[in-house]
């Protein structure tokens, strides 16, 4: 991607449901754009949310914030697209996908039929089917189009072990890989706490059954989706913040390590699907996958997400 045609300080959300609308406030709050335009099919929904946030400014940077039409993104250094049917009460993320599919064969050309330069974030569930579809039906290369992934999955994991341990969820280190979904897996092999293997952190915290403890912070966390939505009927701020922390990663060309989803090249075997393992994002968009040692138990369990994918992806002829 050259980096003269894009501005990295102009995003574009299209989706102004819950989602899109936290990303939206998320990002106001951050100052790491100085224009955002909303797009949704609901215009009215778009001015709406663009106003409504817009009043906080005064209080964040400043900044312009409008709703606007798909001519308004040809410039933005970056397109998010949280546009979708939600998931309900009982729905799995999978659920989702010929209603999504749908909605992102009518997205997907408009964007590219502007000559659109910059990086596609998605976010709409199932997300790691989504940036399959966003990637072929865009034919940008694969940096370039990536999903929300199992980062928000990573920050319940990491969450969840800092409550059990009663430390900083910042010092966990660990990951939840595959798909963003029922298939997920936690890589505990290569959990740490500051370096220290996680078991041995446990054991120094007085807990010392690790099979149980694992196993159930691992439901939790596949399940956490499930229990807000029974709840509240939808999630945005957890994700919301994820889509923050990725595009500080684009926009300052950080190089972080993200759990983000995007296109298999034969790591582990996989090709041919996006799921989530963690990559170098920057200012391209995904540089590299970063190869986690994983023991066979794992490898097997990712293999086994990749082909769920796979399986859903040749159902919808993608």
């Amino acid at each position: 991607m050259e980096q003269n045609f894009v501005n990295f300080n102009k995003v574009g959300i299209i989706g102004c449901g819950f989602v899109g609308a936290a990303s939206a406030f998320s990002l106001m709050q951050s100052g790491l754009f100085t224009e955002m335009v909303l797009i949704d099919s609901d215009q009215a929904r778009a001015e709406g949310e663009a106003l409504d946030i817009s009043h906080g400014i005064p209080f964040a940077k400043p900044m312009e914030i409008y709703a606007g039409n798909y001519d308004d993104l040809k410039d933005a250094g970056l397109i998010i697209i949280t546009a979708g049917a939600n998931q309900k009460p009982g729905e799995t993320r999978l659920d989702l996908v010929k209603k999504n599919i749908a909605i992102f064969k009518s997205i997907i050309p408009e964007i590219t039929k502007r000559d659109f330069k910059g990086i596609l974030l998605i976010v709409a569930n199932p997300v790691d089917i989504l940036t399959s579809v966003a990637l072929k039906l865009s034919g940008y290369a694969p940096n370039r189009v990536l999903g929300s992934g199992t980062v928000l999955d990573t920050a319940r994991l990491k969450y969840n072990l800092g409550q059990h341990l009663n430390v900083d969820s910042r010092s966990v280190h660990a990951f939840i890989i595959g798909e963003h979904g029922d298939s997920e897996i936690a890589a505990w092999s290569c959990a740490n706490v500051s370096g220290i293997k996680l078991d041995k952190f446990c054991e120094m915290r007085g807990h010392f059954n690790h099979q149980e403890a694992t196993r159930k912070i691992a439901e939790d966390v596949k399940n956490s989706a499930y229990e807000i939505i029974a709840r509240k009927k939808a999630t945005y701020y957890g994700i919301a913040m994820s889509v923050k922390r990725i595009c500080e990663a684009i926009v300052r060309d950080e190089k972080s390590i993200l759990p983000i989803s995007a296109q298999m090249n034969g790591e582990y075997g996989i090709s041919g699907v996006a799921l989530s393992l963690p990559a170098i994002v920057n200012s391209q968009g995904v540089e590299t996958h970063v190869p986690l040692q994983l023991n066979e138990e794992e490898v097997s369990a990712l293999k086994k997400s990749a082909d769920t994918l796979k399986k859903i992806l040749e159902e919808n002829q993608i």
